[in-house]
Formats: structure tokens, C-alpha cells, sequence
């Protein structure tokens, strides 16, 4: 079984669909993790970001593997790991250039579906249930208010030692939004057939109960 949890930035997707898959004993899989590892590797190379063909060059070039933990998902280009070294003020620049570049998109896209075929899993992301896993049994669009997003990527930047404005992280998140609904290939939009998941008011117990709770009545049918 393929569950998809597609939405913008800090919309709380991410933890609850960690969550999720722990409680149901399937596989993880967090595309965002994986994009901003290949962010990560563009600004360790010196890649513009407005140079879209050594990007695509470097992706291809490079071999990424996960590996799961308690703590999520661990991500490793050529045998290094980057976990800690994805979610930097940085790194938040420069994803969206890197999403737009379609080689990435292609080799990215590969990897998830080859992951996808190892048995039940939940999928995070922007394009899961519209581009990777359009069959999947089970998909949500998950949203939060602008503010409510501000606040979480504030508390996971703290926890790193990274200190930021809350008025300077809503324009980021407000500008990777208008990057994700706008670029050309794989724009960030509900798959007609998801549901919707409004976390702004819902604490992270409430946000897996109810995901929980609707594969389990797919189960049942």
C-alpha cells in the first residue's frame, strides 16, 4: 500500500508522515530530504544555481542512499552523510532553483519510484501523489497557515543553534511558494483525488490519528 503527503514547506507533512509509517511498520520516504541533499552538493561544488546543466551533470554523477532512523530519514551522497547539513537558511535558497532542474527531477523521480517498489510505504513531498505514486491507494494535501509554518521551521532552526526572525522566515517560506506553484515542470498542486489536511490548528497527535485512521478504514473495504 502507497500513502502520499504532498504540501509546501513546513505545512507539518514531514513529521507526521515519519510518524505514520512508524506506527503502521512501513518504509519512510522523504523526498524533500532527498532534494535538499542534492542543494547541499550544488553549494559544496559552487554550482550557480542559474546553471542548470552542471547541476543536472552533478546529479547524475552523484549517488544518494537513505537510511532510516528513529529520528527520520539519513542522507548520504557518495558514502558522506549530509543529514545535518540540510535544513540551514542556506540550503532553503537554494532547493527551489535546484527542484526546477529537470535532470534532478528525473534522477530523484527514479530513485523514489525504485524505493516505492519494497513493499508499503508513506510518501512525503510536493509531487507524490500527482507525479511519483499517481496510483497510490491513499493521498493528502497537507496545508498550515503561513504563520503556523513560520513558527515550526523557527523551532527546527533553534534546535540546530540557528537564530532567525520569524518576519524573515514567512517571506522565504512565501517566496518557495510562489517558486513551487509557478515552476514548469511538477508545479506543487493537490492530486484531484487527495484529501485535505489543514495542521494548522491540529497538534502532531491529531495530525497522525487522522491519517492512521483513514488507511485503516482503506484496509477495511
Amino acid at each position: 500500500m502507497v500513502v502520499t503527503l504532498d504540501g509546501p514547506a513546513a505545512s507539518g507533512k514531514s513529521t507526521t508522515a515519519r510518524l505514520v509509517a512508524k506506527e503502521m511498520g512501513w518504509l519512510y520516504l522523504d523526498t524533500g530530504a532527498m532534494y535538499r541533499a542534492m542543494a547541499v552538493k550544488v553549494l559544496d561544488e559552487g554550482i550557480p544555481l542559474d546553471d542548470p546543466e552542471a547541476i543536472g551533470a552533478m546529479a547524475r554523477r552523484t549517488k544518494m542512499t537513505l537510511k532510516a532512523s528513529d529520528e527520520g530519514t539519513r542522507v548520504f551522497l557518495d558514502g558522506v552523510e549530509v543529514t545535518h547539513r540540510i535544513r540551514t537558511p542556506e540550503v532553503d535558497r537554494a532547493v527551489g532553483p535546484v527542484c526546477e532542474v529537470p535532470v534532478v527531477r528525473e534522477v530523484l523521480v527514479a530513485l523514489q519510484r525504485e524505493i516505492g517498489k519494497k513493499g508499503s510505504l508513506v510518501a512525503e513531498g510536493r509531487d507524490m501523489g500527482t507525479v511519483v505514486f499517481p496510483d497510490a491507494d491513499l493521498k493528502f494535501y497537507v496545508i498550515a497557515s503561513i504563520e503556523a509554518r513560520a513558527r515550526r521551521r523557527r523551532i527546527d532552526m533553534e534546535r540546530q543553534g540557528i537564530s532567525v526572525s520569524l518576519d524573515e522566515l514567512i517571506h522565504e517560506i512565501e517566496r518557495r511558494d510562489r517558486r513551487d506553484s509557478e515552476r514548469t515542470h511538477s508545479p506543487l498542486r493537490p492530486a484531484g483525488d487527495a484529501g485535505l489536511l489543514d495542521t494548522s490548528e491540529m497538534t502532531l497527535e491529531q495530525q497522525v490519528g487522522t491519517v492512521v485512521q483513514k488507511i485503516h478504514r482503506k484496509m477495511a473495504r
